[in-house]
């Protein structure tokens, strides 16, 4: 295998202009070579609305980072890339990638082939989201072959109430929520602004299974798709893009 820190390349960055976790998260994870380039797009509280409106600005601010000369482009937001459905996803990589000139990944649909690279099938969700967002996100799920065995919402719309959540915030709601069931395949903690990378060995080691975050994927995601070794936390760094 590649030695990550003999690697150079950049990452662009598409997230809410309110997400205060992504750009983090990323950089923990990435050798300073690899070095992350940021654009944003209008995003106060995590509606319906607002994620509709928002996912309009996805191509111009792709087009930007297109002029950073970066790798590939990855749209940090979970339900901005569902919104519209099955298939709106891939059609929003399609047009970032044609934006940017580089490929391109959506988190909705790199959390897909994350719990496809760990052969999931029975997946328990928990999301800092209002009941509307976490039906979408059920939704999305099943239609993509996945059995949602439950989910969880914190029932927030702000995007500051969710950037200020901890990984400890995340480690609890997953352990109180998804317990002890054991009949999983795999664990997803939902959102780009929900600080839950640190905590996903810890949640490995108590729970047995996988266990996913929606930065963790589309890092793994677009990392692999830009050809990139990433050493990052849990069993799905373990598995090829």
């Amino acid at each position: 295998m590649a030695d990550p820190n003999s690697q150079q390349g950049r990452v662009g960055l598409i997230v809410p202009s309110s997400n205060t976790a992504a750009e983090p998260e990323f950089r923990e994870c990435l050798p300073d070579e690899i070095t992350v380039h940021g654009a944003r797009m209008a995003l106060e509280s995590v509606t319906v609305d607002e994620l509709d409106t928002m996912s309009d600005d996805a191509a111009r601010a792709a087009t930007l980072l297109g002029h950073a000369d970066v790798d590939a482009v990855a749209y940090a937001c979970t339900t901005g890339s569902l919104i519209h459905g099955p298939g709106f996803d891939a059609e929003l990589e399609d047009r970032l990638a044609d934006a940017a000139g580089v490929p391109a990944v959506a988190t909705a649909r790199s959390v897909v082939r994350a719990l496809e690279a760990l052969n999931a099938e029975r997946v328990a969700v928990v999301t800092p989201y209002t009941d509307e967002l976490d039906e979408k996100e059920r939704d999305f799920l099943e239609e993509a072959g996945f059995d949602v065995a439950s989910i969880d919402g914190r029932g927030l719309e702000a995007n500051t109430d969710i950037g200020a959540l901890t990984p400890d915030d995340a480690s609890r709601q997953v352990l109180e929520y998804v317990g002890s069931d054991d009949d999983l395949d795999a664990v997803f903690v939902s959102c780009t602004n929900y600080r839950s990378l640190a905590a996903v060995d810890g949640l490995e080691a108590k729970l047995g299974v996988p266990v996913i975050t929606s930065n963790g994927a589309t890092l793994w995601d677009v990392c692999g798709t830009a050809g990139f070794v990433v050493d990052g936390p849990g069993t799905l760094f373990d598995r090829d893009r």
